[in-house]
Order: C-alpha cells, then sequence, then structure tokens
C-alpha cells in the first residue's frame, strides 16, 4: 500500500497570542500538496493570525511543518525557497521600480550582493507577465493604484517559485476581472504541483478552491472539500445563518441569506 505524502504544511497544537491575548486556541490541521485550501470564517476568527503562524511570522507555541519537516530547524534560505509569503496591505517601497520589487522575490536563491542571474530574470519576467504587470516594470510603486500594486507584490511571490504560496487577503483592490485572472493563476499554479493557501473574505471565491478551513474565535470548526454538504453547513454556522450558499452555473456560490 502506497504511503500518502507529507502534507505541503502542518499544524501541531498551535497556540498564538497578539497583546498578551491567545487568539489561537490549539489549532492542528494538515494541509495537502498541490492543492487550493482557503481559510474562511468571521472577522476576529485567527484566519490572518494562522496564516502568519504558518509562515513563521509571528511566535506561537506548537510545532509547523513545512513539506515534511519542522519549520524551525530549515535554514532561513531553504524555508524562503520553499514557501513564498503575499501579506495583506503589505508595502514594497514606494521609490522602487516594479521591476525591482518583483526582483526582491529572488533573494532567497541570490548570493549575498550577488547580480541578478539570468534565471532571476526569466523567473521576473514571467512574475510579471502572469500578474499583467509587466507593461509598468519601469514605473515606481509608488505611482500604480491599489489594485495594480497587489499584482505585483502577487508577482514578487510568484518570482520566488516556491512550492508553497501563503496569500493573505490577495483579491484586496483587485477588480472583478482581475480577480478572475488570479483565479486562473491559482489553479495554473496547482496544475503545476504547488500548493496555495490564501485568506478570503470573498466567499464565493473562496468556494472555487479545493478545500475550505472554517474557523471561528480562534479554532478550526471544520476541514473539508469546498463542494462538501458538511463545509456548507460549517459556512452557514459560523457566519449565524446570515448566508446561503446556492449553485448557480455549476459553481457554488454565497449570498445574503433572505430577511
Amino acid at each position: 500500500m502506497l504511503q500518502a505524502p507529507d502534507p505541503a504544511l502542518e499544524a501541531r497544537n498551535i497556540r498564538a497570542a497578539l497583546g498578551g491575548a491567545e487568539v489561537l486556541h490549539g489549532i492542528s490541521l494538515r494541509l495537502p500538496r498541490a492543492r487550493w485550501t482557503s481559510v474562511v470564517g468571521p472577522n476576529g476568527a485567527g484566519k490572518s493570525t494562522l496564516l502568519k503562524v504558518l509562515a513563521r511570522l509571528l511566535p506561537h507555541e506548537g510545532e509547523v511543518r513545512l513539506l515534511g519537516e519542522p519549520a524551525d530547524t530549515l535554514p532561513g534560505r531553504v524555508r524562503a525557497q520553499r514557501l513564498a509569503w503575499m501579506g495583506q496591505g503589505e508595502s514594497g517601497g514606494d521609490d522602487l521600480t516594479v521591476w525591482d520589487v518583483a526582483m526582491l522575490g529572488r533573494l532567497p536563491h541570490q548570493s549575498w550582493l550577488a547580480a541578478a542571474s539570468p534565471k532571476d530574470v526569466q523567473a521576473v519576467e514571467r512574475a510579471l507577465r502572469a500578474t499583467q504587470a509587466w507593461d509598468w516594470r519601469a514605473r515606481a510603486l509608488g505611482q500604480l493604484s491599489g489594485g495594480e500594486r497587489q499584482r505585483v507584490l502577487l508577482a514578487r511571490a510568484l518570482a520566488v517559485e516556491a512550492q508553497v504560496l501563503l496569500m493573505d487577503e490577495p483579491l484586496a483592490n483587485l477588480d472583478p476581472p482581475h480577480q478572475a485572472d488570479w483565479l486562473q493563476l491559482v489553479r495554473a499554479l496547482v496544475a503545476d504541483g504547488r500548493t496555495v493557501v490564501s485568506v478570503l473574505h470573498e466567499l464565493s471565491m473562496a468556494l472555487h478552491s479545493d478545500e475550505l478551513v472554517v474557523m471561528a474565535q480562534g479554532r478550526v470548526c471544520h476541514h473539508g472539500p469546498s463542494a462538501d454538504p458538511a463545509t456548507h453547513a460549517a459556512l452557514l454556522q459560523v457566519f449565524d445563518h446570515r448566508i446561503r450558499i446556492h449553485a448557480l452555473a455549476g459553481q457554488w456560490v454565497a449570498l445574503p441569506a433572505e430577511s
């Protein structure tokens, strides 16, 4: 019998506090490889905190494992090559050009003070083209709109070419056509064997993902396939039945419940 591969990310009894108050209460979770998992739940559920813990950006109790190995024991350079992070409301240096911001994603692959290699240049060009930011590569980040900045920061994360990508509110400031582009990009990454974990407020977009992690009050209430009726029931529960899940054109959508 073939043994199941290690998950892309695993959390074991994670506890984390902000401002002295515990906000994650003993979370254990296994996120599979080559899948797109979305973390959803009401405001204050601990979604972004969990993602930051998985990215090793916040102190915590418990263990995080990345691609089968304890994340804390991996050299920082190796960890940065395996996992890319796109945070919520991040700045990228307004005076930097779009090209230079995206090139920051190649730092884990470069020697100290080394010039960009042909491989680095190719990776950045692919990332900027994938996010439709190539035409602005010579512009300063500070000259861009919020949605344009978001696409450049996504390009920076893509340029890492990591096996695991964590994205916190990646659709912020993106108009519907570019949200659709993001969805297509995520599907292409997963088809290429990458693992994507996103925190999303847009429930209808999250329902496109392979799996949902449903959170409330610092705990995981449910983890399962997005199309599973049990997952839909968990969503209704954490949102106090103020939403409904409907099938529309072959896809699940979340709409406000009728008053």
